[in-house]
């Protein structure tokens, strides 16, 4: 398994849209406004009705606020800087990613010791504590500051 393969398939699709939907409302959100849904979805060239049903399950775990009506949308739930990639992986993903087998094999899963024999445990698990670590620490803060800093407009 190539690390190209594993970083592609680390993530849903569902995952990376909420990814790019919450980082769209950091960089995008003034104030305490909201954003409709139809404007993101437009803007991130998604299909509404499945952005609607990502962005309840975001606004569920208080990641979001939402709010109908005419005047409704979404904005933030909390500060961006205290939102990480990580927060948003395990509400739509999980964390299984992070300690189970990368191929599903059920022994490594059972058994630390056998764990430790197995040639993915030993070659891949660093790379995912990494990835973890990395997931952890990235906040939709840094990121929407880091596109005030570049001279391209930055398409999420």
């Amino acid at each position: 398994m190539s690390l190209n393969c594993l970083y592609k398939e680390m993530l849903s699709n569902t995952c990376k849209y909420a990814i790019r939907a919450v980082l769209y409302l950091a960089v995008h959100q003034k104030d305490d406004t909201k954003i409709g849904i139809k404007k993101i979805s437009e803007d991130l060239e998604m299909p509404t009705p499945f952005l609607g049903k990502i962005l309840q399950v975001l606004s569920k775990n208080k990641l979001l606020n939402s709010t109908k009506g005419p005047h409704g949308g979404f904005s933030l739930g909390k500060n961006a800087n205290s939102i990480s990639l990580l927060d948003i992986v395990e509400i739509i993903d999980g964390l299984d990613f992070f300690h189970e087998c990368v191929i599903g094999v059920r022994i490594c899963e059972d058994d630390e010791e056998k764990k430790k024999l197995c040639p993915f445990h030993t070659e891949l698990d660093p790379l995912r504590d990494k990835l973890y670590s990395q997931f952890k620490s990235l906040t939709v803060g840094q990121f929407r500051d880091g596109t005030k800093n570049v001279d391209v407009f930055l398409q999420i």
